[in-house]
């Protein structure tokens, strides 16, 4: 043997170390909370039961989630060393174990989201690719040597034979090794550093969210008459975490609340510049509303319904004086995205506002911190901009927004719809009676009643919870009779002016999908 297993293990963790470093500073950079590491500790508390996490506690404190990022980092250096002793007589194997850590990273920061969003997993992509970079960097000399076989000047003292001993690595080959490893552990703690300091403007500003008090911003308290009393619904109140997340932003914007402001100028008698601390004085207005994005398919998951505090925008427009012949205001983001609004859905008797809160808290930084807009009765793409600047009052023929220059429709009015959330698509059933259920929405008309149709037969009324607003979405169930063979259900819905839902099926382009949602199943004999 002409090199020896320590090379090849440092080979493997100082390029595990590399690609950990990069992954780091890959999500600070974006704005990703969570690197891969934080994400599986927080996977691993999240899975270990409640007893274990007790105990664990007694023991060790505040200290326990240090030491549970210590035994990953620990357990990762032994799949690296391993990683690394794996490449000496294989290149595929050491790549699958990269591969499956990958994977876990990804997952780990994936599904506790809800919604698969790629750029969360730029990270985990970042580390991988320089996981394979660093481990061929470092494994090359390696190679070299034993491809050159016993070198002269790496001998022993010489056995009773006189024959020469291999003594590990020849001296060329181990002065490459050194030098290429001592440049990747600067390299490493070069990055690991460059990571902190990048990161440093989201923990200031997480440190500064989490001190906020914001005078009037009430808890959510659900309305009991908003649940219709069947568990497997959908929850009427949708958690930020689990709130679908649809924005341009690569790099997530990260302001601090002290150096916001918003501006309002355009067709107005005065321009109006409202900073944070003035808006947070105003008086605020709350209510639940529900959001939806133009790309939610029927039967889509791209919808949530939140409890929202913050100004209303008609006052501060108000404040600005719209001029005559206004019909838009063009919304700009921090970001640059830009949405075009009809002037008309910020200053009637909706709740349309400057959101500061989302269910009782300051919003998060992915939903838009410090301040959002919130307009019920319109697709997000043209209503709701998240780290919110700039309100130009124009009019739609002076103003390009950003999707309206790609096809999408100019004003972008929520379509009524519904959904049947149980039984799922697949289910294997009883025959009898069985609970059908799901939501609906008209925003900012309400929803009247909801029907179910079994294999395209008469529709049969359901009942509906009653929120008491027109503004968010309504949970609805109905019993229906299914015998054994396999079935269709259907779902249409009717809103408040007495309008029903269509079934002509369209696609969501230009503003916003159509149809009857549908689900299959299968009863038993």
């Amino acid at each position: 043997m002409k090199t020896t297993r320590w090379a090849w293990s440092l080979a493997g963790v100082l390029a595990g170390a590399a690609g950990l470093a990069t992954s780091y500073l890959t999500a600070n950079a974006l704005s990703i909370r969570e690197s891969p590491v934080v994400a599986v500790a927080e996977d691993v508390i999240r899975l270990t039961p409640g007893s274990v996490a007790e105990a664990a506690i007694d023991v060790l404190g505040h200290r326990d989630k240090p030491v549970l990022v210590g035994v990953i980092l620990l357990l990762s250096v032994g799949l690296f060393a391993l990683v690394g002793r794996l490449s000496r007589r294989s290149t595929w194997a050491p790549t699958l174990v990269l591969l499956a850590l990958a994977l876990t990273g990804a997952l780990a920061v994936l599904l506790p989201k809800g919604t698969a969003n790629g750029s969360d997993a730029l990270p985990v992509a970042v580390g991988f690719v320089t996981w394979l970079l660093a481990l061929t960097l470092l494994t090359s000399p390696l190679r070299t040597a034993d491809a050159a076989g016993p070198a002269a000047d790496a001998t022993s003292p010489t056995d009773p034979g006189d024959r020469p001993q291999p003594a590990g690595l020849p001296d060329s080959s181990r002065r490459g090794f050194l030098v290429g490893a001592a440049t990747m552990a600067g390299a490493v703690a070069v990055v690991g550093v460059l990571g902190r300091l990048v990161g440093a403007g989201r923990r200031e500003v997480e440190r500064i969210r989490g001190l906020l008090r914001l005078p009037g911003v009430t808890a959510p308290d659900v309305p009991p008459r908003a649940l219709i009393g069947t568990e497997e619904v959908t929850p009427w109140l949708t958690r930020a975490d689990d709130f679908y997340r649809i924005d341009t932003a690569i790099s997530v914007p990260v302001i601090d609340p002290t150096e916001w402001q918003v501006r309002i100028h355009g067709m107005v008698d005065r321009e109006v510049v409202v900073t944070f601390d003035e808006l947070n004085a105003f008086e605020k207005t709350e209510a639940w509303v529900t959001l939806n994005c133009v790309s939610n398919v029927v039967g889509g998951t791209l919808i949530g319904n939140a409890w929202w505090s913050g100004v209303r925008l008609a006052t501060l427009l108000a404040e600005a004086g719209v001029r005559p012949g206004a019909d838009a205001v063009l919304q700009t983001s921090d970001d640059g995205w830009t949405c075009a609004t009809p002037i008309e859905a910020l200053t009637d008797d909706r709740d349309a506002m400057l959101a500061l809160a989302m269910n009782g808290k300051p919003l998060p930084i992915e939903h838009g911190f410090p301040v959002r807009t919130i307009v019920p009765g319109l697709y997000g793409y043209v209503s709701a901009t998240k780290w919110v600047v700039d309100l130009e009052v124009t009019r739609f023929a002076d103003v390009q927004a950003y999707w309206t220059t790609k096809g999408w429709g100019e004003r972008g009015p929520v379509k009524m719809s519904s959904r049947i959330d149980v039984p799922g698509s697949g289910a294997e059933l009883e025959p009898g009676e069985v609970v059908v259920a799901g939501v609906a929405w008209a925003q900012h008309t309400g929803i009247a009643g909801v029907e179910v149709s079994v294999d395209g037969g008469p529709w049969e009324a359901g009942e509906i919870a009653d929120p008491g607003t027109v503004d968010t979405w309504v949970q609805w169930r109905a019993l229906v009779e299914l015998e054994p063979g396999d079935h269709v259900l259907q779902v249409r819905a009717t809103d408040k002016d007495g309008l029903v839902q269509t079934g002509v099926e369209r696609d969501v382009l230009p503003d916003g999908a159509t149809g009857w949602d549908s689900v299959d199943v299968s009863v038993s004999a």
